[in-house]
């Protein structure tokens, strides 16, 4: 784990230009892993990461009145967001989903299972688990997937755009 500014090669474009406006970008770590063990389970049982340890990232898409509407949700690896319950009524919309892989990656700049709340579109509300921001420090992705971020939820809760929430996830 080095600090994430010192590794920008392990970032995604968007990841290393958000992080860069950080109050202490130093803070945040980055550490090289194996691109294929990038899913959480693989990557907890692989290097001994604890799963309550590690943050998930969804970009949740809905529609209303002909516009779409996305989202970030950022929950704890133990938990799943509530897509249908509280991040369907943050949006005001008809019906949430999971926003289809092919739209999240290119709207995002990121890869699809390192799409990270840091450096999203300036426009989407991040939404974060209560839970995520008390936690004193998180894995979580980088913008790709050959590597990890670790972050407390307290610069999660600082984020542009980040709205902590109680009860976003189950």
């Amino acid at each position: 784990m080095v600090p994430a500014p010192t590794r920008t090669d392990l970032l995604a474009d968007p990841v290393a230009k958000a992080l860069a406006a950080l109050a202490d970008p130093d803070a945040v770590g980055v550490a090289e892993i194996d691109p294929a063990l990038a899913d959480t389970a693989a990557f907890c049982e692989t290097y001994g990461s604890p799963l309550e340890a590690s943050a998930n990232c969804v970009v949740v898409a809905g529609k209303r009145a002909g516009e779409v509407r996305f989202a970030a949700a950022l929950v704890l690896a133990t938990t799943r967001a509530d897509v249908n319950g509280v991040i369907k009524r943050r949006l005001d919309v008809r019906k949430a989903s999971f926003a289809p892989m092919d739209e999240a990656v290119s709207l995002t700049g990121m890869e699809y299972g390192g799409i990270t709340p840091v450096g999203l579109p300036a426009d989407w509300p991040i939404l974060i688990d209560q839970r995520v921001a008390d936690a004193p420090e998180l894995v979580i992705g980088s913008g790709i997937r050959g590597s990890k971020l670790l972050i407390s939820g307290t610069a999660l809760a600082s984020l542009p755009g980040a709205e902590v929430i109680e009860d976003l996830a189950k």
